[in-house]
């Protein structure tokens, strides 16, 4: 799909949050992978945090991004798997508003053709949470690039046509 050069590139705020009971800023390479892209892509990363997997300090920090009227989006990485302690979609429908299933369908859609019928076991999804987009990935780095470069930069970009999410922002808290 075209990016319209004549088109002003607006960027986005993100707040980013790997989930995980085991990852620390210093071996974060999913994390890290979504932070240099975000970067890379004109994006400002205004945030940056790792939890544990466990549901109220996701959400917690849910919170505490949507009410920050700085923040546009959330990204999570990580808790999407099917196992006991993934629970980031839990977490998310805790706070949505709106969920926004394409993006689920998408990502699995995009992911069989780098991992076949695993992708089934992918949890990813996304909404909207009083006016700030929230997507979730899983942890691994693979998954991030595939989530990020094949959708998500393309969606938080205001030039990409026929119609990306920026474009919508003014418009999410309308009654």
């Amino acid at each position: 799909m075209p990016i319209d050069e004549a088109r002003t590139f607006v960027p986005v705020n993100i707040a980013l949050l790997t989930v995980s009971d085991t990852r620390t800023f210093a071996d974060d390479r999913s994390g890290h992978t979504l932070a240099d892209r975000i970067q890379a892509a004109g994006h400002v990363l205004k945030d940056r945090a790792i939890c544990r997997d466990s549901r109220e300090e996701i959400v917690s920090h849910l919170h505490a991004w949507i009410e920050d009227g700085e923040i546009d989006v959330v990204l999570t990485t990580g808790g999407t798997g099917v196992t006991g302690r993934d629970i980031t979609p839990e977490a998310i429908e805790q706070v949505q508003d709106k969920p926004i299933p394409g993006f689920g369908e998408l990502f699995r859609w995009i992911s069989f053709e780098s991992i076949g019928t695993s992708t089934i076991q992918s949890r990813a999804c996304a909404c909207v949470a009083r006016g700030t987009y929230i997507f979730a990935l899983p942890g691994s780095t693979g998954a991030v690039k595939d989530g990020w470069d094949k959708i998500l930069v393309h969606q938080l970009d205001s030039r990409f046509q026929p119609c990306n999410f920026v474009e919508l922002m003014p418009r999410l808290l309308e009654k």
